[in-house]
């Protein structure tokens, strides 16, 4: 029986040590009514103003108990909103953390402080150092996200680990899996699998054959669209049968039971989770007739919606309602115990609530205090000054910002009359420092294991060095990770049997395995999610992406989830997946795309390496594979088949990220580019050179980070011009380079002519080479923009 060491709860004196059973029905059912409790008590405070916004999990509450009881140590959950009850369940949330996610709390949140909207769970799986804790004894949480069945993909990845755990038996023993033992369970709402990624999941599952216990919650409704609008024959689980597995073949498990049917819940669980275990067949666990008694969330009420029979079934089918109506007619309880164990769970809820709000309120009413006294000294001869003192004492439950910004405000007025308040100069300096600890922290790695940390070294070529081709450059590369890391594994489309369709796999399935470096289906969205997954494990990941026009079919889960995982946990989680894919200069719409401003803007948290050739992504990856960071590698896709020189040390030297390479010096203007534009501004600078015009050129190398040392601006400072060349639309990423150079760097003191760019036009690229001269940067085009920019500042330089 499991034990609930963090949910108080009665003594239940009246039973001997020989009513196991019935103890363990009364802990549940006092811990589904509490949770219940704490989800009225929710609704109760974000409609009166103590927090935002609220989804809360009531009519859940009974399957989630018989969830949590199927649940083993080693085990991982990937969930959404609503699990509240199972968190309780499984002892890894108090009532108290619980309230102070709702109240966003940045000291007492353990699972985001402060960062993430209440019900979303995590627990640690790194320490402070960023180095792995002992998953296969503990009861794992992956940090949850909001996105519309965005869980699905993780789910997968952590499901796909176990599996592979599973295969690895040569391993030693490691802190992450007992045999591939674990379950991954995911939990969603029925009208979510309505989402592309919950079939692109299934589908994944039932062919991989992943330990995968996905559990639907099935209210009927999609907050207010009803079933019948949203699932094929108003049942996921019929719907899904065509994916049941047969003798001989691969596919699910399919389980069903009424979300009020305490017994019959406890007894699919334990049956079906146990059978995933030991076959890895994944399986789905459609928990029908639930009901929401409290509506979606606080945002609007059902009773628009929902008919009076509805409402009125809901009342009479709610779960704890049946709950209790079982107990009593099996004899576990009696009306009596039913009333006293609601009685007491109303009243320790409302108890843990408030020890939550007395906790969050605590150090933002001792700084209203302490700024209320430096507001106390400031002359009340000023003008503004009294009524900036009066309002601020009119403020009834400030939250810490509010006090900044009249701190601010009073600091304005004080600054206008050439007053100097040290005092109060010293308050909003902490408190900036406090929000930047709180909320700008942990998007990147902070551990000495950070991808930046890692120290470069010099590739070897030398007179005798190999002139292989690029891919032959990324084959001996990936050979020696593959070979050095034997928790290195390489998947995605086509990367198994044929080595990828630029080669550079070619023949490392056959000399791994089938379960190192292997194919998968057509589904962009789920590789990245089992990329994620896997990382979270302690695995190591290369997951292709085939080429970067395809790289928006899986822009959620990176956006949604790898660039903000760190974040969003404060650092007790990390995937540090490497995201392989080819871009830039082809022909026709779908293969020489280059968004790249898309990728800057929406994937911070991810570091992104846009190298120029095979050498320098090799490098790159080696890098990668050394730190706990997450990355894109965007490889030159018509730099396969060039000649380059094979490193002498080609799995040892590495490139490092946020540095800037000069590639050739100069003294007229700066020009700033990456990729495949390096090879077209080499042949322009050559051109140029015959009307002795001297081009310092520089390969960003990575774009996030991006020029960490700022060297860019130390060229600035000799030839006075910048132009940045970028094969992304206009104002993509060379809007993103020269606001890092501009701004950021204050390059713009230094410059003598107005900064130009050079990018592609607003359109993708069409098939065949005069589209692709025509829509692309190229070298006649910086042939031109450098003369101009260069006749602008001296006319007479180009007479004859």
């Amino acid at each position: 029986m499991i034990e609930f060491p963090n949910i108080a709860g009665p003594e239940f004196s009246n039973l001997t040590e020989d009513d196991n059973h019935a103890k363990e029905v009364l802990r549940d059912f006092w811990i589904a009514c509490i949770s219940r409790e704490a989800s009225i008590i929710a609704r109760k405070d974000v409609l009166t103003g103590k927090a935002k916004f609220g989804i809360v999990g009531d009519g859940k509450e009974v399957a989630q108990i018989a969830m949590a009881k199927a649940f083993q140590r080693g085990d991982f959950r990937s969930g959404y909103y609503r699990d509240q009850t199972f968190m309780f369940a499984m002892g890894l949330s108090t009532i108290e953390d619980y309230f102070a996610q709702l109240f966003a709390d940045p000291i007492n949140d353990p699972f985001s402080a402060g960062r993430q909207m209440n019900a979303h769970f995590a627990t640690p799986m790194v320490d402070a150092e960023g180095e792995w804790l002992t998953h296969k004894e503990m009861f794992n949480v992956s940090a949850d996200l909001s996105c519309t069945a965005g869980q699905m993909a993780r789910a997968l990845g952590l499901a796909m680990a176990s599996k592979k755990y599973r295969q690895l038996d040569q391993l030693p023993d490691n802190q992450f899996s007992e045999g591939g033992n674990e379950v991954s369970f995911v939990t969603i709402g029925d009208a979510s699998t309505s989402e592309g990624i919950f079939w692109e999941t299934m589908n994944a599952a039932a062919v991989e054959q992943v330990p995968l216990a996905v559990a639907v919650w099935d209210d009927g409704y999609g907050i207010s669209v009803p079933i019948a609008l949203q699932t094929t024959k108003q049942s996921i689980s019929k719907s899904l049968e065509g994916l049941l597995i047969e003798e001989g073949s691969n596919g699910i498990r399919i389980y069903t039971a009424s979300g009020w049917d305490y017994p019959s819940l406890c007894e699919m669980f334990e049956t079906g989770v146990a059978k995933i275990r030991k076959s890895h067949v994944p399986a789905l666990f459609h928990v029908r007739e639930v009901t929401q008694p409290q509506g979606h969330s606080t945002s609007g009420s059902h009773e628009r919606y929902k008919s009076k029979e509805r409402l009125n079934w809901e009342k009479e089918y709610d779960c704890i309602v049946k709950m209790a109506q079982w107990m009593i007619d099996v004899n576990i309880a009696d009306q009596q115990q039913i009333d006293k164990i609601k009685e007491e769970a109303k009243a320790y809820a409302k108890t843990c609530r408030d020890n939550a709000w007395a906790a969050f309120r605590k150090p933002i009413d001792e700084e209203y205090i302490i700024l209320g006294e430096i507001f106390d000294a400031c002359p009340g001869e000023i003008a503004n000054v009294q009524k900036l003192q009066s309002e601020y004492k009119s403020l009834l439950v400030p939250a810490l910002s509010e006090c900044l910004k009249m701190a601010r405000r009073m600091k304005f007025v004080m600054e206008q009359n050439h007053q100097d308040n040290k005092h109060l100069q010293g308050w909003i300096d902490r408190i900036n420092k406090l929000g930047d600890q709180r909320y700008h922290s942990n998007l990147h790695s902070e551990t000495p294991n950070a991808a930046i940390n890692i120290a470069p070294i010099q590739a070897v070529i030398n007179a005798d060095s190999v002139q292989s081709t690029g891919y032959q450059v990324l084959n001996a590369c990936f050979d020696k990770a593959l070979e050095r890391i034997p928790t290195l594994f390489a998947f995605g489309e086509d990367v198994g049997q044929i080595g990828d369709v630029n080669q550079g796999f070619a023949g490392l399935q056959d000399k791994y395995g089938k379960h190192r470096v292997y194919d998968a289906g057509i589904r962009e969205w789920s590789i990245v999610g089992q990329a994620i997954g896997m990382s979270m494990r302690g695995l190591r990941t290369i997951a292709e992406i085939q080429y970067l026009d395809y790289l928006p079919y899986a822009i959620s889960p990176l956006m949604d989830d790898l660039a903000t995982l760190r974040y969003r946990s404060n650092g007790m989680q990390m995937a540090p997946a490497i995201i392989r894919t080819r871009g830039h200069r082809l022909e026709g719409i779908w293969h020489a795309g280059s968004p790249i401003g898309m990728i800057i803007n929406s994937c911070r948290g991810i570091y992104l390496c846009v190298p120029r050739n095979m050498t320098q992504a090799a490098g790159m990856y080696n890098t990668l594979l050394e730190g706990d960071d997450p990355a894109i590698v965007i490889e030159c896709l018509n730099g396969y088949r060039l000649r380059e020189a094979m490193p002498e040390n080609i799995a040892e030297f590495r490139v490092p990220l946020g540095e800037v390479e000069l590639l050739r010096t100069g003294t007229d203007l700066t020009l700033v580019t990456y990729g495949s534009c390096v090879r077209v501004a080499e042949e322009a600078i050559t051109l140029l050179a015959e009307l002795d015009i001297s081009v310092e050129l520089i390969d960003a190398q990575t774009l996030l980070p991006f020029d960490m040392d700022q060297m860019i601006v130390e060229s600035i400072k000799k030839t006075n011009r910048l132009m940045v060349l970028d094969e992304d639309v206009p104002g993509g990423a060379s809007a993103y380079i020269l606001q890092s150079i501009l701004e950021g760097q204050q390059a713009y003191q230094y410059l003598d002519s107005a900064p130009v760019t050079i990018s592609a036009h607003a359109h993708r690229t069409p098939f065949g080479s005069d589209g692709d001269y025509f829509t692309k940067p190229q070298v006649e085009d910086i042939y031109e923009a450098v003369v101009k920019m260069i006749r602008e500042a001296d006319p007479q330089r180009f007479t004859r």
